[in-house]
């Protein structure tokens, strides 16, 4: 054991791993049986999209310390390739998810919204049974560590990569509700990471895309992004991610000038941000897993060589999706080279083992770790869950501005309905492709008589009494921006993109997703947030528009994006 090795495992009967000297016992017994590579393995947290069971043995065979689930739509294949991991595993695997809710749900769970929709409700504690609900079901499918929550703040509104991945703009909202978070779904059985350390939302651009920045003086940063890490880990987070984001202002302090590139390296490979600031400063004791290493804040910065052990030696614990069959023997070579030490390996890789001990991997049999198919079945979105995610719905959505006397809609004054939809692609092919068909078949129910939007036979007043937009792809990742692409929604292209209905024509827009629409529709009279495009949020915004439900939810960010004009709805088109 090396000479820093003891104090890192005196750590680990503190918070945030509590271990017992059994637990810890445990891990120092199953390190000293480790081999070098073995060691490295343990520090690997590979990538698996779908459920094929052949590429999950040929992940396992390299005996790493987890997998990633990207699961398929079918339930069956999807536990039959978890469990594999599992049982082809002589340590207890990390099985973790991107379980942000939203787009990132599995099309067998129960429906539960990104972020941005729960702050809108505006109550933390719904926020926490929210999480112990999601535990309970991502435990029956094999998980113990989800990658949520989001701590970024919602500061800049073109920041797509935030938008509704964010709990708002406010800090206190933020903290309020992932500290929530974070103590319901640890006290569930599935360790909590706070991300993206540093913080994100105050650079518009994408840390998928480039070396983001977060441009705060330091005295801001420790008031915003700074506060959210620090009261995430006293509520007893166990795992940071560290992103792909630089920190300039903390640099300048430990001796950085504006002459210096490493001013602006990102957290993931910076030894000052990840281990003197987060480690030192805020006084992290937990694990650090780097953010996905593909991405090209991280491929932009350094060459492949360097990263790999860099990350590492820089204070990461976990590497995350490492390209297989290379970085293994990078990280070797790195350890070979001096680019990676002996101690910082042996402490990364006790910080992995603590955390599968912190959750009682070690103790459990895999019969305990994931369910059967009729185990799965009976959890999975199950009546009593099904009946909080609507809850969650008809508190969440939000009504942001109206044309006095458009509300509520009734087919005897609108009885003929056009409906503009905007239909992204699924982010991952696995993913299922987006429907409107909740919403409109309560209209259709109500009597309304409804048609797609046909470009080459525009709406008019002749033949239209109501035109809706359904619109909006929640928080996007590597995009340069979002907002409405007029020329796609119309058709026709830069002809297209200048048609507007709503001075003639009676209009609402719906977002179901980033809530930031307005910007390119200020003078739009009545317009909807309804953050997620899940079939329950979709319902919801039906029945209030109808008149069925009030309108709860409660704007977590500026949805008029600091426009003046955008507050205004003018009057309702006269009809002819």
């Amino acid at each position: 054991m090396s000479a820093t090795a003891p104090d890192t495992v005196a750590s680990l009967s503190r918070e945030p791993f509590n271990l017992a000297p059994d637990d810890i016992a445990w891990v120092r017994r199953t390190l000293a049986g480790l081999s070098t590579t073995d060691r490295i393995g343990q520090l690997m947290l590979y990538a698996t999209f779908g459920d094929d069971p052949g590429t999950v043995r040929s992940i396992m065979a390299t005996r790493p310390g987890g997998i990633h689930r990207f699961m398929g739509p079918n339930l069956a294949q999807g536990l039959e390739a978890t469990r594999i991991a599992l049982e082809e595993s002589e340590i207890p695997p990390l099985v973790s998810g991107d379980l942000e809710g939203g787009p990132m749900s599995f099309p067998f769970m129960v429906p539960v919204p990104n972020q941005l929709a729960m702050a809108a409700c505006g109550d933390p504690d719904l926020t926490a049974e929210m999480a112990t609900m999601l535990a309970s079901e991502a435990r029956v499918l094999g998980f113990n560590w989800s990658f949520t929550p989001v701590v970024d703040i919602n500061a800049r509104f073109r920041a797509a990569a935030v938008g509704t991945r964010s709990y708002g703009s406010d800090i206190e909202t933020v903290v309020s509700h992932a500290v929530a978070y974070v103590r319901a779904l640890q006290a569930s059985g599935v360790a909590a990471s706070v991300k993206h350390w540093p913080g994100d939302g105050f650079d518009e651009r994408d840390q998928h895309l480039l070396t983001s920045i977060n441009p705060l003086a330091f005295e801001e940063w420790e008031a915003l992004s700074g506060h959210a890490f620090r009261k995430t880990i006293e509520a007893g987070v166990l795992t940071v991610m560290a992103a792909h984001i630089a920190l300039p202002s903390w640099q300048r302090r430990m001796g950085g000038t504006d002459s210096d590139r490493w001013l602006y390296e990102p957290a993931s490979l910076s030894r000052r941000l990840t281990t003197d600031l987060l480690r030192g400063h805020l006084g992290f004791n937990g694990l650090v897993v780097s953010d996905a290493t593909p991405m090209a804040g991280l491929t932009g910065w350094a060459d492949r060589a360097t990263a790999v052990p860099l990350a590492i030696e820089a204070g990461c614990d976990v590497f995350l999706f490492p390209v297989e069959g290379v970085d293994a023997r990078l990280m070797e070579e790195g350890l070979r080279t001096g680019r990676l030490s002996e101690a910082r390996l042996e402490e990364a890789c006790l910080r992995v083992l603590a955390l599968k001990a912190a959750l009682g991997l070690h103790r459990k049999p895999v019969s305990e770790r994931i369910a059967t198919l009729d185990e799965a079945r009976a959890t999975l979105a199950n009546p009593v869950h099904v009946a909080k995610s609507e809850t969650i719905a008809r508190r969440s959505v939000t009504l942001v501005k109206q044309q006095e006397g458009l509300l509520p809609l009734e087919p005897a004054r609108y009885p003929r309905v056009v409906v503009i939809g905007d239909y992204p692609e699924p982010l991952m092919p696995i993913m299922p492709r987006r429907s409107y068909e909740p919403f409109l078949g309560v209209l259709r129910k109500a009597g309304f008589d409804v048609r797609e939007y046909d470009q080459a036979s525009l709406p008019t007043p002749a033949d239209t009494d109501l035109i809706i937009y359904l619109l909006g792809g929640e928080a996007t990742i590597a995009a340069t921006g979002h907002g409405i692409d007029w020329g796609r929604l119309h058709g026709g292209g830069f002809r297209g993109s200048m048609i507007r209905f709503w001075a003639e024509i009676p209009t609402v827009m719906v977002s179901f997703g980033q809530p930031y629409l307005l910007n390119d529709a200020p003078q739009l009279g009545t317009y909807v947030n309804a953050y997620t495009v899940q079939a329950p949020w979709q319902r919801a915004v039906a029945r209030k528009l109808l008149g069925q439900e009030a309108w709860e939810g409660v704007s977590p960010v500026d949805p008029f994006c600091g426009d003046p004009s955008a507050r205004f709805s003018g009057p309702l088109p006269v009809k002819r």
